[in-house]
């Protein structure tokens, strides 16, 4: 049986150029390596499986090499490149810091770096997760590698650059490795694909590189769980199916259905998701990156940002055109809170279901909205109504009323008939009023109140939510119109001087609760005064409390007058003179203080022969 080597290390870059998205360190170390400016303690960090160990390698091998190209590259044929190759190099050293982080290991380390290479001119040192040394490891090591041998060159290796202690990061070159990006990992799995004979679909690829998180080493051991699970032909469905994502035609399917308004089918498709084995969670996260890549398809500018295969992407499009930015920026905020909100949830199914009920609502109330702006571009009834009213008036007949809810009692009634009606819209029949008309006949009789004739067609269901929602409209109106009437007539209801006390103090604990304690204090000190039905007036003691209450004198008096039902409430401000205060020093200064209040003190002195101490 031949020996099986995995795709992480059968295919680990060897040379500068074959390294997967790490450009920005590369060309760094290679400028480095031509010009002769090597720093003698490299320190490499980053994520794990983006590559700081191989670049790690590849410098130590190029460093040594007598035979480099003109791109700065291994030859590949000296001896020293070949012993590398063969992992029989003695100028390279390697050490696990995870296993080996006493100070011992280091001070073995140390001794050995003041021998010269027998062959090459350095001796490099690659020091893998370094983070792991111990705190006296590094201390042993700080001398050496702030002053190694000529000859010697460090490489340390770690993934968490935080837990190095300051005096080791000041002595090193740091090169931060990046995430390797989802193309990048793709095309080098279609590239190992190629090599083995196995044929690949891109979208399966793209769904590997997502599933490895940026992690090249990652991506190379699922590709290989992939092979061994769908042989030598890797489809989107066979990746969907072993590493059990949620597919993204869920996604599509379940927005479909939002778009559709149809909520009975988004819930059937969820139910459907968690009997699969799926968590809501992840799905709730997946809907708001499908519902971002969406946003995202809208403009040709920022189509770069989808990172996914070429067929999805043309989905993403399609389905992008029937969606509006408005639609998608609510969809992500109901989905963010959503979101947040999930792990605190008792009832976690209900969390989602309801997102879907609010997702499917947004786009059944902007249908609404277009039906509302169609109608208002057909219907003016107002103006109709009040010509034909006016023109239908003579001397001898009452005028009809528009409002629909009252009739002003007449002694002389119309009769109206209306002959012809040319296509009158259900939406403009409200009772007792008059629509358009081509003949109206008036006949005055002294008999009662016949209400008009109008020959309609039964009137549709939206025709009638048309006629609920302006009937609505019109009783706000008249709401506003009598709250109108009520401030302008100024409502006058005494009150006394206790609701006057209570109503003061709830407005400055409200204010001492909005962290205006100053003023808060300020009016609770003292007692506002009622003088009549609706004036009152403070007392103030300075010019500053005085401008304080005036800047808040509007919000202030519109509370009072709420408060105690009162539009008419007036405050008026009192300035108080302040009482000169004598400061009392001295013992004699404070008796002659009491003498002057109370003369009997002296009474009391002489009678007692009483002496005041000075």
């Amino acid at each position: 049986m031949d020996s099986f080597i995995v795709s992480a290390r059968k295919y680990r870059p060897a040379t500068f150029n074959t390294v997967v998205g790490q450009a920005h360190i590369t060309n760094t170390l290679k400028n480095a390596i031509k010009t002769g400016h090597l720093a003698q303690a490299f320190l490499f960090c980053g994520p794990r499986g983006v590559g700081k160990t191989t670049c790690a390698r590849i410098l130590a091998k190029t460093i040594n090499c007598t035979n480099r190209t003109e791109a700065t590259e291994a030859c590949d044929q000296c001896e020293s490149c070949k012993s590398f190759n063969e992992g029989a190099s003695l100028n390279i050293s390697e050490l696990d810091a995870a296993s080996n982080n006493s100070v011992d290991d280091i001070r073995n380390l140390v001794d050995q770096v003041r021998y010269a290479p027998q062959l090459g001119t350095h001796k490099v040192y690659i020091i893998d997760e370094v983070h792991m040394l111990s705190q006296s490891a590094f201390n042993a090591f700080l001398k050496t590698l702030e002053e190694p041998p000529k000859h010697a060159i460090f490489i340390l290796a770690t993934t968490e650059k935080h837990k190095i202690i300051p005096t080791i990061l000041s002595r090193c070159q740091i090169f931060d490795f990046n995430r390797i990006q989802i193309d990048d990992i793709a095309n080098h799995l279609a590239f190992i694909a190629k090599s083995e004979n196995v044929t690949a679909e891109i979208d399966a690829l793209h769904i590997i590189a997502q599933k490895a998180d940026g992690a090249l080493r990652d991506a190379c051991s699922i590709f290989d769980q992939i092979v061994s699970f769908a042989g030598n032909s890797i489809t989107y469905k066979a990746v969907i199916e072993n590493l059990n994502i949620l597919d993204y035609d869920y996604y599509f399917k379940v927005t479909d259905a939002i778009l559709g308004v149809n909520i009975s089918s988004g819930l059937l498709l969820f139910n459907e998701i968690l009997n699969n084995g799926f968590d809501g969670h992840n799905f709730v996260a997946g809907m708001g990156d499908h519902f971002r890549n969406l946003l995202v398809s809208k403009d040709q500018e920022t189509l770069q940002l989808l990172e996914v295969g070429n067929n999805i992407k043309d989905k993403y499009k399609e389905q992008s055109a029937k969606c509006s930015v408005s639609f998608l920026i609510k969809g992500l905020t109901i989905l963010n809170k959503t979101d947040i909100q999930y792990k605190s949830s008792k009832n976690q199914r209900l969390q989602v279901e309801l997102a879907l009920m609010q997702l499917c609502s947004i786009n059944a109330s902007g249908i609404s909205t277009t039906d509302t702006e169609k109608k208002n571009d057909l219907i003016k009834p107002d103006t109709n109504i009040k010509s034909i009213a006016s023109n239908t008036t003579t001397s001898n007949a009452p005028q009809i009323s528009t409002n629909n809810t009252q009739q002003a009692p007449i002694a002389t009634t119309t009769t109206i008939v209306i002959e012809k009606t040319p296509e009158i819209s259900p939406k403009n029949t409200v009772t007792n009023n008059v629509t358009e008309a081509s003949t109206i006949k008036t006949e005055t009789t002294t008999t009662a109140f016949k209400k008009p004739l109008i020959k309609t067609s039964t009137p549709s269901i939206t025709q009638h939510l048309n006629i609920e929602k302006k009937a609505e409209q019109t009783k706000d109106n008249t709401i506003e119109q009598n709250s109108a009437l009520s401030q302008n007539n100024l409502l006058i209801t005494s009150f006394t001087q206790q609701a006057l006390e209570t109503t003061w103090d709830k407005y400055a604990n409200d204010l001492k609760a909005k962290g205006r304690a100053n003023l808060a204090s300020a009016l609770l000190s003292k007692r506002p005064v009622l003088t009549n039905e609706s004036i009152i007036e403070f007392s103030v003691n300075n010019k500053a409390l005085e401008e304080s209450i005036n800047e808040d004198k509007l919000n202030f008096l519109g509370f009072l007058r709420k408060e105690l039902n009162n539009f008419s409430i007036q405050l008026n401000l009192i300035m108080t003179v302040a009482e000169d205060k004598t400061n009392l020093y001295t013992a004699t200064d404070k008796y002659k203080h009491l003498a002057e209040k109370n003369p009997t003190i002296n009474k009391l002195r002489q009678a007692f022969d009483l002496d005041i101490e000075f």
